[in-house]
């Protein structure tokens, strides 16, 4: 059979029946669209074991996948195939036997506290044109500072979700389709206030609540990678969104937050997820062995 026609009914089976995101369907049509590109085949009679390890071999000696784009790949393939043997189109899922190598374990990477702090400050300071993007700008970088959402998050926020006066912000259908609720501190208040304000002066009714500045629509994941670059070259600092979702895991810990609680807040489905960093953390680690019952015999 026609393995593009399956791949439209997996993709609609992925979507209205699993309820998957569109960036997971989007996963599986771009990883499995490359092996039936490197593999060269076009029917599903055509898959078998040794061209998915050919086609994963492939990947890590020529592509130099490390070991989680590896397991990424695999995952991907895995699903469809077991899609394809539930619906009678495989008698047997070809990624069954296939062996994964071993992850690295690896500190997640995250600014210091004083970097944290001039990230902030050039943000804020930046020559901008408009005083709009002044503000606007070290909101977003504040969210992530201050409150750890993930990037989509950040962008999919609509005004009714900041809730300045309660100190919550709501987050819908985050990842994994969870909805959480982050709470605010009074800093992040203060600087979202501050945006609100400002964005009411110009008049911007759209639902979102970053917005552009020239017209009355949601800011976009284009134009957010834009400023970092921009900020990135500025502050001579580099780093990431998703480091700054680690940057405060980090200093969430390092003041003292419980485990539980962060786990909630960065909207983990494991708790194990969270403990990471902790391990990162030496400022954390380094209190804790304060309180080693022996310490006052010195």
């Amino acid at each position: 059979m026609d393995i593009e026609i399956l791949l439209l009914k997996f993709y609609d089976y992925s979507s209205f029946v699993k309820g998957y995101s569109k960036a997971t369907i989007g996963r599986y049509k771009s990883v499995i669209n490359f092996y039936t590109r490197v593999a060269r085949i076009s029917k599903i009679e055509q898959v078998t074991e040794q061209n998915v390890k050919e086609f994963l071999l492939y990947g890590r000696t020529v592509r130099h996948w490390k070991a989680n784009s590896f397991i990424s790949f695999n995952i991907s393939l895995r699903v469809f195939f077991a899609w394809c043997v539930k619906e009678g189109y495989l008698k047997k899922n070809p990624t069954d036997d296939i062996e994964i190598p071993k992850v690295e374990k690896r500190l997640p990477p995250k600014l210091t506290k004083q970097d944290t702090l001039r990230l902030l400050e050039i943000v804020y300071n930046y020559p901008y044109d408009y005083k709009f993007l002044r503000y606007r700008n070290h909101a977003m970088f504040s969210m992530f500072v201050f409150a750890g959402i993930r990037k989509k998050e950040l962008l999919n926020l609509r005004c009714t979700d900041v809730d300045i006066e309660n100190l919550s912000i709501f987050i819908n259908q985050g990842k994994g389709s969870k909805d959480r609720v982050v709470p605010m501190s009074y800093t992040l208040a203060q600087t979202l206030k501050r945006y609100k304000e400002d964005r009411k002066r110009l008049n911007k009714t759209c639902p979102e609540f970053f917005c552009s500045l020239n017209r009355n629509q949601g800011y976009t994941e284009s134009g957010l990678k834009r400023l970092t670059i921009q900020m990135i070259k500025a502050s001579g600092l580099k780093f990431t969104i998703h480091k700054l979702r680690h940057t405060f895991a980090t200093l969430m810990l390092e003041g003292g937050c419980d485990i539980y609680s962060l786990s909630k807040m960065m909207g983990h489905s494991d708790i194990k997820t969270t403990t990471i960093y902790l391990a990162a953390s030496a400022e954390h680690l380094r209190y804790q062995m304060t309180k080693h019952p022996l310490n006052d015999l010195v």
